[in-house]
C-alpha cells in the first residue's frame, strides 16, 4: 500500500501513442497521477474532461497529468482524440501499476461483486514522494480539489 509521505512506485508504461512513460523521466516536476475505470464512460469522461479543461493552470504550477487504467493503448487512443485530451493516458493491461499503487480493489455493483479500479488520483512532489492520496473520488469539483493540494 502506498502512504502520503513515502517514496512513490516506480512505472514504466505506454501510453496512448505506444510511447514509454516512467515516473523518474518526471522528476523535478509534480505528477497528478488519476487512476480511472474505463474509457468513454460518463464519470470517467467527466473526469478526463475537467482535468483538459483545467490542463493550462496544471502547467502553470509545474505539475503534470497522468490518467492510468487498464484499457488497452488503442482504446486511449480513440478517447483522448475524442475528447482532445492533452496529457498522456497510460496503459496497464498487466495492472502491475495499478495493483501497486494500491486501486484495484472488490467493487460492488447490483449486489454483485468484481474486481476493478477504485477512482483513486495520487499527487506526486518533484523528489517522487506521495505528496497526497484522495481515494474514491467523486468526479465533481475533484479537480479543484487537487489543484488545492498543489498549492
Amino acid at each position: 500500500m502506498i502512504e502520503e509521505g513515502k517514496k512513490a512506485p516506480s512505472f514504466s508504461l505506454p501510453d496512448q501513442d505506444g510511447n514509454i512513460r516512467a515516473l523518474k523521466d518526471y522528476l523535478g516536476k509534480k505528477v497528478v497521477l488519476y487512476f480511472y475505470p474505463k474509457d468513454n464512460t460518463p464519470g470517467c469522461t467527466t473526469e478526463a474532461c475537467s482535468f483538459r479543461d483545467e490542463f493550462f493552470i496544471f502547467k502553470k504550477v509545474n505539475a503534470v497529468i497522468l490518467g492510468i487504467s487498464a484499457d488497452a493503448i488503442k482504446s486511449h487512443k480513440n478517447f483522448s482524440e475524442k475528447f482532445s485530451l492533452p496529457f498522456p493516458l497510460l496503459s496497464d493491461e498487466l495492472k502491475k501499476m495499478i495493483e501497486s499503487y494500491g486501486v484495484w480493489k472488490e467493487k460492488s455493483m447490483y449486489g454483485k461483486k468484481y474486481m476493478g479500479i477504485e477512482r483513486t488520483t495520487v499527487i506526486i512532489d518533484e523528489n517522487g514522494k506521495i505528496k497526497k492520496i484522495f481515494p474514491k473520488v467523486k468526479v465533481n469539483g475533484h479537480t479543484q480539489e487537487v489543484l488545492e493540494a498543489l498549492k
